[in-house]
């Protein structure tokens, strides 16, 4: 039983989120792991990765333009263009743990797990490790 595992994602846009919830089911179901957790790393400085509702894609749009609008593509020190990118990222957070019982992750009804490029298109990478637990 493997308890580390990755896959990438592909984005199309600048901005986008990809509902990434299957991919990390599919990861738990190989690992065998039926109670612990489960932690989702993005390990890039300008993606982030959140949970939010999965079953309404306004919400995505919603929260797509209110970080641009929050936080718009301008002049900042860093000299790339893509600061912007880098403080969304920071708030979205880079990683999450969950809780895992009866072989599933305990999400809410709702709930899905969100990959968030802000940089792209890209290709990118997203971890899983699954931590067997009582």
């Amino acid at each position: 039983m493997e308890d580390l595992f990755s896959f990438e994602v592909e984005t199309h846009s600048r901005a986008q989120m990809l509902d990434i919830t299957s991919r990390v089911r599919e990861a738990l179901r190989e690992s065998g792991t039926s109670r612990g957790t489960c932690m989702v790393y993005v390990p890039h400085t300008t993606a982030g990765i959140t949970i939010n509702e999965s079953a309404d894609p306004s919400v995505v749009v919603d929260i797509l333009e209110q970080m641009e609008r929050l936080v718009p593509k301008g002049h900042y020190h860093h000299q790339e263009g893509n600061a912007d990118a880098h403080i969304k990222a920071s708030m979205m957070g880079s990683s999450l743990t969950l809780l895992v019982d009866r072989s599933d992750l305990l999400l809410g009804t709702w709930q899905g797990i969100f990959f968030c490029e802000f940089d792209g298109p890209r290709r990118r990478r997203v971890m899983v490790k699954v931590m067997p637990g009582v």
